[in-house]
């Protein structure tokens, strides 16, 4: 891979907002590689911004879907447990998108083995500290 990237971010919306900073440093790095389609989940307002769209959950599911459909690369940051990003992370891999997952080990945590036993050729999990994002994304994004 290399060049601009269309990129999806994924981080927990609904699951909770607990690392809504990190995202948005996350994102911020993410940008400097392409356009990150998502940049919205890493917005501090994320919740209420979604609700004053008047979107229904289909509709944001859909939209959701086609920008899936539109990116060459899935970050998820998955310490939050969240239903949705399993979602977006099983969908990517039908589509055979390139996933990279990120897991802060220290977070007192057990990441699910659906996403620590699906490494492969696209999909990579990280148990990673915040200063090591640059070096993962570059290694897959440069």
């Amino acid at each position: 891979m290399s060049g601009k990237h269309t990129i999806y971010f994924a981080g927990s919306i609904r699951g909770g907002r607990q690392d809504a900073e990190l995202y948005l440093r996350i994102v911020t790095q993410l940008k400097s590689y392409g356009t990150v389609l998502t940049e919205h989940v890493a917005s501090p307002t994320v919740e209420t911004d979604e609700d004053s769209t008047g979107l229904t959950d289909v509709q944001i599911h859909d939209r959701d879907m086609d920008w899936l459909n539109q990116c060459d690369v899935l970050v998820a940051e998955v310490t939050q447990p969240s239903l949705g990003v399993g979602y977006e992370i099983g969908r990517a891999v039908a589509l055979n998108k390139t996933i990279i997952c990120l897991f802060r080990s220290d977070s007192g945590k057990k990441l699910s083995a659906m996403i620590s036993g699906a490494v492969g050729k696209n999909f990579h999990v990280y148990n990673y500290k915040e200063e090591q994002v640059p070096e993962i994304l570059a290694k897959h994004l440069k």
